[in-house]
């Protein structure tokens, strides 16, 4: 077959060289046994697995199908077709960022307006040129705030989405660092200035956390300066940043989060872009890369790789981050959507994206059994249910509504089992909020 060169003589070849009878020997060590002992179909040619897939994938309710009020941390909205045309063309076509920037001066430019973007949303001085998603790129600001301080501690959160705390604790086990979880904060209530002490790196606050309470940061910021830490903020919704004080405002010393919401589609949990700023001193403690301006020998302008401290480029162990490439095509969808909405349209869209929640809210105030917690929020808040919300969304989803996401599913030990996190962005109408609003009512 054409997708499979290896002849049995060529297998038989390799099987020699390696010292093995069969190809069962060289998984000996594998748990479970050999792979051979797997029930994996046979080679089907490519229209039977078009087939196959096919119907696998009419199992699924897309977003684009249903009335879609998912969010927690990955968020649906409106993407111009302007702005998938744009990437595809050949200047821009690529994921990576440049190897020889001199010749890539299509490519860094549109870097160096990202990070324009990115620092100016998030009242920051400096932003990288991305990094892979916001979770890991929180992980990343944390160990940029024990290279500062010299400390080795970080307190998280208890509004952190459960998925960035995971990420950093596992991040925070493998470099032997201590990191200290408060417990999950559905009221935005925790006392974060009182656990400040001098042993402290850093404080990881998410604003809109991840139950959708926005955060004022100025008090936490001042008790972290106070004992030599820093604040790391988070935000998993860049929309909101439209809306909402930014953090760099509040005296965060990095900001760090997910793009996703600007530019780029759902596409089933990614490839998204983390967003990653901070202040101008801390900047070659920065992961990743920058890109800079200059005129050239003729006074024209370049554009230049003017930061680029990872293992690759000569630092090796002395790197600040081991982040091989970053997100650059979705950094670039990211750009363009940017661009083509402005300040004002942003502003717009944020405004659009908040009316809908409140409108959505106020629906249900109505029912008893589906009460809002939120006192105040962006585009997503959270509501008690009667009952268990991860068989209520179930139950919902066969009902032709994907009402949102059960705390439990990210969550499952938080003893949260009768909450949901419902996010409603510009995508949805009237008669969707309606539509969720009469079967939450029908069905609890």
């Amino acid at each position: 077959m054409r997708y499979h060169p290896l002849t049995e003589s060529d297998r038989a070849a390799m099987r020699a060289a390696a010292g093995v009878a069969d190809i069962a020997e060289l998984f000996a060590d594998a748990p479970g046994g050999p792979l051979s002992e797997f029930d994996l179909p046979r080679g089907k040619s490519e229209l039977e697995v078009e087939r196959h897939l096919a119907r696998l994938a009419a199992k699924n309710i897309s977003a684009g199908e249903v009335p879609f009020f998912v969010g927690a941390g990955a968020y649906k909205h409106h993407v111009p077709a302007s702005v998938d045309h744009l990437i595809q063309r050949s200047e821009f076509l690529t994921s990576y960022t440049p190897y020889q920037p001199e010749i890539s001066q299509g490519t860094l430019q549109y870097l160096f307006e990202f990070q324009t973007q990115v620092a100016a949303l998030t009242g920051m001085e400096v932003a990288n040129a991305s990094m892979y998603d916001g979770s890991t790129g929180c992980a990343e600001a944390m160990l940029m705030a024990h290279r500062i301080t010299k400390r080795r501690k970080a307190l998280l959160s208890g509004g952190l989405h459960p998925h960035y705390a995971e990420v950093a604790r596992t991040v925070a086990r493998l470099a032997e660092d201590e990191v200290i979880s408060s417990p999950p904060d559905v009221f935005a209530s925790e006392d974060l200035v009182g656990r400040i002490d001098d042993g402290i790196s850093c404080v990881i606050v998410q604003t809109p956390d991840f139950f959708g309470n926005p955060r004022d940061l100025r008090s936490i910021a001042e008790a972290c300066h106070r004992h030599g830490a820093l604040l790391i903020a988070v935000f998993t919704e860049a929309v909101s940043l439209g809306l909402l004080t930014s953090p760099g405002a509040m005296g965060a010393d990095i900001v760090v989060g997910e793009g996703q919401s600007i530019g780029n589609a759902l596409s089933f949990g990614g490839p998204y872009v983390g967003l990653f700023a901070t202040r101008k001193e801390f900047l070659r403690q920065m992961p990743g890369r920058l890109c800079g301006v200059t005129v050239d020998s003729e006074g024209r302008r370049g554009f230049v790789l003017t930061l680029s401290a990872r293992e690759q480029h000569i630092r090796r162990d002395k790197a600040t981050s081991n982040i091989c490439t970053n997100s650059g095509l979705c950094a670039l969808a990211f750009s363009i959507h940017m661009t083509l909405l402005g300040e004002a349209g942003l502003r717009r869209l944020a405004r659009v994206n908040h009316a809908n929640a409140v409108a959505l809210r106020d629906m249900l105030k109505d029912i008893p059994e589906a009460q809002p917690l939120n006192k105040t929020f962006f585009n997503e808040f959270t509501v008690r249910v009667k009952g268990d919300a991860a068989e209520l969304a179930e139950t919902l989803a066969r009902r032709g509504i994907l009402a949102g996401v059960p705390v439990s599913r990210l969550a499952p030990r938080a003893g949260l089992d009768d909450l949901l996190l419902i996010a409603n962005t510009e995508i949805n109408t009237h008669e969707d909020r309606a539509a969720l609003a009469a079967e939450l009512k029908g069905v609890l």
